[in-house]
């Protein structure tokens, strides 16, 4: 029985994860078709959740709640007050985007080809289980007095490169919140200007 059970949880999981990833790829070719704005907003925030879900499937719980939130939460609501300040359709471009296209293309294959060298998921003689995860689950503790490995990670080992991510996440939250102030405060005047 326990056997059964391991068997159909070591096919669900990446079952699960490619039904998740070409939903993802379907999503992103049809939002990159759509021309309502609202719309691929409200889609973007359906890939980010597809996104954390699959990021749950591979056990980075806190990369998906991270996502989750921000993906999905903060920026549909900041694309959303963006449009409140513009129109709701793209408009068509003049010229031809075929060089744009072979960039984008080029990019991702050169990305997929850089795949090809990564050792296999979750397998044991990857050079991170033997040398750094090895390090950080026996010796945090002694070395930080963190009894919780991802806390001694985040904010010690790596805790530069956690301090500049907040930086950067504080930069974007005001300066989204300066152009969505500025429009409030153009369109104010305006009114005010007409009355």
């Amino acid at each position: 029985m326990t056997g059964d059970r391991v068997m159909g949880e070591s096919i669900m999981g990446p079952t699960v994860e490619i039904v998740l990833f070409v939903f993802m790829i379907g999503l992103a070719f049809y939002i990159a078709s759509l021309r309502s704005l609202f719309a691929a907003a409200m889609l973007f925030g359906i890939f980010s959740l597809l996104s954390a879900g699959a990021l749950t499937m591979m056990d980075a719980v806190d990369v998906a709640f991270t996502e989750a939130a921000v993906g999905a939460g903060i920026s549909t609501v900041l694309i959303l007050g963006a449009l409140g300040l513009t129109t709701s359709v793209e408009t068509r471009p003049i010229h031809h985007r075929f060089t744009a296209k072979l960039v984008v293309t080029a990019t991702g294959l050169m990305l997929a080809y850089g795949t090809l060298d990564m050792p296999a998921y979750g397998d044991p003689d990857a050079p991170i289980n033997k040398h750094v995860a090895p390090h950080y689950l026996y010796d945090s503790e002694t070395e930080i007095g963190i009894p919780n490995v991802v806390t001694s990670v985040l904010a010690s080992y790596r805790g530069y490169d956690t301090y500049g991510e907040t930086t950067v996440v504080l930069t974007a939250a005001v300066g989204a919140i300066l152009l969505l102030g500025g429009g409030v405060a153009r369109r104010r005047r305006e009114t005010g200007s007409s009355e």
